[in-house]
Formats: C-alpha cells, structure tokens, sequence
C-alpha cells in the first residue's frame, strides 16, 4: 500500500477525485469550493476591523479553513512518509534549459537555486517571490476567485465569468513561461 501512494497518482485516478468534489460539495450544502477564500476568512477571524469587506459570519466556512489545513496537513505527511528518496524528476530537455540559468534541478520540487532564502535579496528573487506574490493576490481579487475557484468550481457549474477568468490564467500562463520568464531567469 506504501508504494501505490508514493507514486504519482494518475490523470484518470486523480481528475475524477477532483471532479467528484464538485458535487459533493453542491449536495452537501451548496458549498463551494476555492482556497483563496481562506485568506478573506483568516483575516475576518483575527483582524476584525471596521471594513466592510471582511464584515461577514466567516464562522459558516469555517469548513473551508479545516479544508486548507487538511492540504497542509497532508502536503507535510507526503513530505515526512510517502516520498520516495528519488530527485524531482523533470524532462531531459527542461533540465538544460534550466541549467543555462544557473538554475539546477535538485531533489527539492522548488529548486532554492531560485526560491531560497538568500534568492529573495536578489532582482530576480525579489521580482520573482515578492512581486508574483503580489500579481497573483491582485489577480485573485480582481478576478473574483482563483485558479481553483473558477477553473474546478466555476468551469463545473457553467459560469461564464470563470470561463473568461480560467482564458485568462491560462493565456498569462503561457504568456509568463514562454515570454517572461527567460528574462527573469537570464537576470
């Protein structure tokens, strides 16, 4: 049983399993589903300030914290118990791109060549952690939701909003990897 789960699970094994949270959560009490959510909900419960925004009973999806806790939780039991010892394995090809900008790949998932501590008193660190920190919470309060919210949640239940907002994800994503990003690197 310890090897299954330390393999990765495939698409036709986990989409289901995601897709299947949808309905689950409509039928068990018209919830909806997003992680983004959670930072309002956090900061309505430990900061209650006289803004609006965060004037609302944050006590009634207070099971969408317990849901986010659950994915550190689990993301840390992952870590500790059900790696495998092996490298973060990425394609051959990603790899010697990577490598000529001075990015190495290494057995963490996020290489600290890149996100580590020291990274962050450098341009690209400081362009990369602080300000695509600040775009993605910008976005995600621009666009009503995050990547989650409107592209499992809102694409599921047909709205249109989500469909403009998952377009566009995805059009900065390719936008941002195929155009940005290597001068970002190259810094």
């Amino acid at each position: 049983m310890i090897a299954f789960l330390q393999q990765p699970w495939p698409w036709y094994v986990a989409g289901p399993l995601i897709g299947l949270l949808v309905p689950a959560l409509l039928l068990t009490g018209n919830k909806t589903f997003g992680i983004s959510s959670n930072f309002r909900h956090i900061c309505a419960a430990c900061a209650p300030a006289n803004i609006s925004f965060f004037r609302y009973n944050w006590k009634k999806e207070s099971w969408n914290l317990i849901f986010a806790l659950g994915i550190l939780a689990g993301g840390y039991v992952a870590a500790q118990w059900l790696g495998n010892g092996q490298p973060a394995s990425i394609h051959p090809a990603l790899a010697a791109e990577l490598s000529q900008y001075g990015v190495h790949p290494e057995a963490a998932i996020v290489p600290a060549s890149l996100f580590g501590i020291d990274q962050i008193f450098t341009l690209r660190g400081l362009i990369l952690m602080v300000g695509g920190g600040l775009l993605v919470g910008f976005g995600t309060r621009y666009a009503g939701g995050c990547t989650s919210g409107h592209s499992i949640m809102g694409l599921s239940s047909l709205q249109w909003p989500s469909l403009v907002a998952t377009i566009a994800f995805m059009a900065g994503g390719f936008l941002m990897a195929n155009l940005i990003l290597p001068y970002l690197l190259a810094l």
